[in-house]
């Protein structure tokens, strides 16, 4: 896959390639703050609602391709996407939420409460298999390769949409920039029905969007 963009073939400049991931709408569990993982819970109305209107952004950005996790809140909030581009989504379970094991069903409360200590070594970076279950770099390992897969299929000016999860986003975004994993939590989260836009550098891909809810405009100026 090229490493940056360039000049195509009619001699205009070339954007290269863009990843837009981009988080679910809301879920039930979502509002008690409970903590989701791989457990397969539907939107809320107001989270249908949310993902019809990110939709309309997103489509004007006429994606070529569109990926997304099988678990049912991404699943429903692609096919928004999918009703207004015409285009097919591509199911993958390897873009799932983070597996957390007994955190999973627990709210934000529950888990300060029973599991305080794991819960403060994984926010100051150490590797924590929460609950039990995945690591953040495993996270990484299975939701990075699907996403370089498909970008390395698009056109020199694609754009790709990936429907994934706010852990998952965070930890793919981190490895795809390069960045170590101690640091991966100085991302931010997304909220619901928000995303991150990553394009082509001269160096790799470089982060130009993050928790966006509305279109992303270009970058003028002296740091472009």
């Amino acid at each position: 896959m090229s490493a940056a963009p360039g000049i195509d073939t009619a001699g205009r400049a070339s954007r290269g390639r863009r990843v837009i991931l981009w988080r679910h709408g809301q879920t039930a569990w979502n509002v008690e703050r409970r903590f989701q993982g791989t457990t397969d819970i539907d939107l809320t109305e107001t989270g249908v609602a949310q993902a019809r209107r990110a939709a309309r952004l997103l489509a004007s950005l006429k994606p070529d391709v569109i990926v997304a996790s099988d678990l049912r809140r991404a699943a429903a909030t692609a096919a928004e996407l999918a009703a207004l581009t015409g285009l097919e989504v591509t199911h993958d379970e390897g873009l799932r939420e983070t597996y957390a094991g007994v955190w999973q069903g627990l709210t934000h409360d529950e888990i300060i409460a029973r599991y305080g200590d794991e819960y403060a070594a994984w926010k100051r970076g150490e590797p924590v298999r929460r609950g039990g279950g995945e690591l953040e770099t495993e996270v990484a390992d299975r939701a990075a390769p699907v996403v370089l897969r498909h970008a390395e299929k698009l056109p020199s000016d694609g754009t790709l949409v990936v429907v994934s999860h706010g852990g998952t986003i965070r930890t793919t975004i981190g490895r795809l920039l390069g960045l170590d994993s101690r640091h991966w939590e100085s991302l931010g989260g997304l909220s619901n029905c928000c995303w991150s836009v990553l394009g082509e550098g001269a160096r790799g891909w470089r982060l130009l969007e993050h928790n966006a809810g509305t279109l992303p405009e270009p970058v003028l100026g002296d740091d472009d």
